[in-house]
């Protein structure tokens, strides 16, 4: 397994451009927006009389960050794998093609904490955003999140049968989650109807929690609860739907 890991971590860092792109994005736009737009370094009180850049930008960051390694980078590599034989090659050995898709989760794991510890760090020097307030229930929701986000990059890698069709599914899905997370229209501002939906997907429990945690809140109860139910829903379904070839 450690060999399988150390492999795979060097692949991920010879495609530097995906990384750079999976890591750096979330953190330009935090940096463009908030130096850029005035409103975002103002208290707002729609978000509870703080600024955007204390808790909604660096947590549609995050979740930004995420989507990205869940619906392009993880399901565009296992497809890959599978279209080049990799997969099937695997399955003839000892080693279980299981501890790819371990090395896998575990690699792109790293990436996002390596990512979502930059745009901590960059909140707090450049706009003295202070960092969350309530650690054990931030972390609880990042690693509950980033499973259940993960498990959906699993489940379109069971889909798609090469890399341009792993492209292809994971923008369709990639690109309602951020909508409903509150990537362009905040949760707050939704209508009722949206919000509901939002409620229900994975992205706006997601980012609603990230959020409540960042200002020292208890996560809420209903929204781990969509989190644990997707994690299960969608790793039941890439178990049964995963093909090594």
């Amino acid at each position: 397994m450690r060999k399988i890991l150390i492999v795979e971590a060097k692949l991920h860092l010879r495609e530097w451009p995906s990384l750079a792109f999976t890591v750096g994005l979330p953190v330009a736009l935090l940096l463009i927006l908030g130096l850029s737009i005035p409103v975002m370094t103002r208290p707002d009180p729609a978000y509870g009389g703080e600024r955007p850049v204390d808790t909604q930008m660096p947590a549609m960051m995050i979740l930004l960050a995420l989507l990205t390694l869940s619906c392009s980078v993880l399901p565009g590599v296992l497809a890959a794998y599978r279209e080049q034989g990799v997969l099937r090659r695997m399955s003839a050995t000892p080693v279980h093609p299981a501890r790819l898709l371990a090395a896998q989760l575990v690699v792109n794991v790293v990436v996002g904490v390596v990512s979502t510890a930059l745009l901590i760090t960059l909140a707090l020097l450049v706009f003295d955003a202070r960092p969350p307030a309530s650690w054990p229930g931030f972390v609880l929701v990042f690693l509950l999140g980033t499973a259940a986000l993960l498990a959906i990059g699993l489940v379109i890698a069971s889909l798609a049968p090469n890399g341009r069709a792993a492209s292809g599914i994971g923008s369709l899905v990639m690109f309602p989650l951020m909508f409903l997370g509150g990537m362009w229209l905040p949760r707050e501002l939704m209508p009722d109807a949206l919000r509901t939906v939002s409620d229900y997907s994975l992205s706006g429990p997601f980012a609603q929690a990230l959020r409540d945690t960042w200002a020292g809140h208890a996560p809420q109860p209903a929204h781990l609860a969509v989190l644990a139910a997707g994690l299960l829903l969608f790793g039941g379904l890439a178990t049964r739907l995963f093909r090594w070839e």
